[in-house]
């Protein structure tokens, strides 16, 4: 027979005994001592402590001693009589400390024992070492700096719920190490991407945020209204047509490092707000952007993770390799051998093939069709780095057109694990055929299409000052942290990603 004994309570319910509960100490502390205070000056983090001491022993460090002034949060506690052992972390790391009644005097140690986990504390002392060889700061000061009044998920099992994870990311940062492990990641790989386009001369660059037409993409954009002005606005789908403004006034190779904004749907690799790489180099073409975007992710793997070999979801990544190079048409055969060239080249087969894998058959000539079919046949078994190259111009409005067949822009896609990573092309420097493009994409736009782009007439005018042979590259940063970070979803690669409104009430 079950239990009774001890009824269920149901979560809730107990958190917020547990908070009420906390909530009176807080009161009491506030009559007591005043709440919060501010003049705790941290000195040591626990990682640099056990890093120059982690390797003495406990004679030594009796005998040295060593002055430590930490702070951080309880995240363990055992209280044992006159004596007692707390695990606090901070930015760092972890370290114990120890703390008894000779120590910290009577009064603070019976306070301290009706302090929680997740409070916030200071604490001064010297460096020790326990019987079992764990570095310890046996505390001769100690302060209560921040009082916890939610207590933190179950130890055992931590912050599980993926929803609560993502909404309440304070949490997950302190109860999650994976996830301390990919923001840090995070940080890590954006700066070296910083050093490593600084190193080859590019000058990082700072273009609007607002828009007051949206351009360098093909997608749907948040629109908004500027009261001063009184004209209406958009938040940038990308940088590309400023950033090529900054070429043609002689800054001849630029790097945007920042977020974009796309209203589109939400998916384990979407995000409306999310952050792109985008560079530009004059005299540069889209075969010397491939190579470059080549060294860069290997630059970025080799510092993130110390190899350009790695496994993304249990499956091996190879980056030290030459990435391949196919057109769309032979990635479609080399993953399906069993469709000929003639059938490729048949528009009528290539709307009815399109139409039997589930995909709606968008209008557009025969490249536009094969590419369709590419997006929904090949692109997710890509799995190696792969740059897809010759992609039909009426797709790719911003791209220079080939000498050598009109109809075929200078542009490639890089596709790793399955999904796109880079975008990038020989930059349309001819200003007449810019504006033919951009005629096109707004019949497009007034036909129904809302990811299509306008027509920008500034843009063109720039265009007619002389914009030098370009070539310019984009870069999705969560998806290469994701790979990096073996991370499946891009919400895990994002501090605060977009979610649902909750209700608080």
């Amino acid at each position: 027979m079950p239990d009774t004994s001890q009824p269920h309570i149901p979560e809730t319910q107990n958190e917020n005994h547990i908070m009420a509960e906390r909530r009176q100490k807080l009161a009491a502390w506030r009559r007591e001592n005043g709440a919060y205070p501010n003049g705790f000056q941290r000195e040591n983090t626990a990682g640099k402590l056990h890093a120059h001491y982690g390797d003495k022993d406990a004679e030594t460090l009796e005998a040295m001693p060593v002055k430590a002034r930490v702070a951080g949060r309880i995240l363990l506690k055992r209280v044992m009589g006159k004596a007692s052992f707390v695990t606090i972390q901070d930015l760092s790391g972890r370290l114990q400390l120890y703390i008894n009644r000779d120590g910290v005097g009577e009064t603070v140690y019976e306070a301290f024992k009706h302090w929680d986990i997740g409070d916030i504390v200071g604490a001064e002392g010297a460096l020790m070492k326990t019987r079992t060889g764990e570095l310890s700061v046996k505390t001769h000061m100690l302060r209560l700096l921040a009082k916890s009044i939610r207590p933190l998920p179950d130890k055992f099992h931590g912050l599980t719920d993926m929803e609560q994870k993502y909404r309440q990311r304070y949490v997950d940062l302190i109860v999650n190490e994976e996830s301390r492990f990919v923001f840090t990641a995070r940080s890590r790989i954006l700066q070296e991407i910083r050093r490593y386009m600084c190193e080859r001369g590019f000058m990082e660059v700072e273009t609007p945020m607002l828009h007051p037409i949206p351009g360098g993409a093909a997608a749907k954009p948040f629109a908004t209204h500027h009261n001063a002005l009184d004209m209406r606005m958009f938040l940038r789908i990308a940088p590309e047509l400023y950033l090529k403004r900054l070429v043609v006034g002689g800054f001849e190779k630029v790097f945007e490092l920042n977020r974009n904004f796309r209203n589109e749907g939400l998916s384990p690799r979407h995000n409306p707000e999310f952050t792109m790489l985008e560079f530009y180099e004059a005299y540069a073409d889209y075969k010397t952007l491939m190579d470059f975007t080549e060294g860069l992710l290997r630059h970025a793997a080799r510092e993130a993770l110390a190899t350009e070999i790695f496994r993304y979801q249990d499956r091996e990544l190879d980056l030290s390799k030459p990435f391949a190079r196919f057109s769309i048409v032979e990635a479609i055969r080399k993953h399906h051998p069993e469709f000929t060239a003639a059938e490729l080249a048949d528009p009528a087969w290539l709307k009815a093939k399109i139409h039997a894998l589930g995909e709606t058959v968008k209008p557009g000539g025969t490249g536009s069709l094969q590419l369709q079919l590419f997006e929904a046949s090949t692109e997710s078994l890509l799995w190696e780095p792969t740059f897809i190259v010759d992609y039909p111009v009426e797709v790719s409005p911003l791209a220079r057109a080939s000498d050598a067949d009109p109809d075929i822009a200078e542009r490639f896609e890089l596709f790793i694990a399955g999904r796109e990573i880079a975008n990038g092309f020989s930059e349309l420097n001819d200003p007449e055929d810019q504006a033919e493009r951009f005629r096109a994409q707004a019949r497009a736009k007034d036909a129904g299409d809302e990811e299509a782009m306008y027509y920008d007439a500034d843009y063109i005018r720039a265009l007619e000052y002389g914009l030098p042979p370009t070539g310019g590259c984009g870069i999705g940063i969560d998806r290469l942290v994701m790979l990096l970070t073996d991370s499946p979803a891009i919400r895990d690669v994002i501090l605060f990603p977009q979610m649902r409104r909750e209700n608080l009430a």
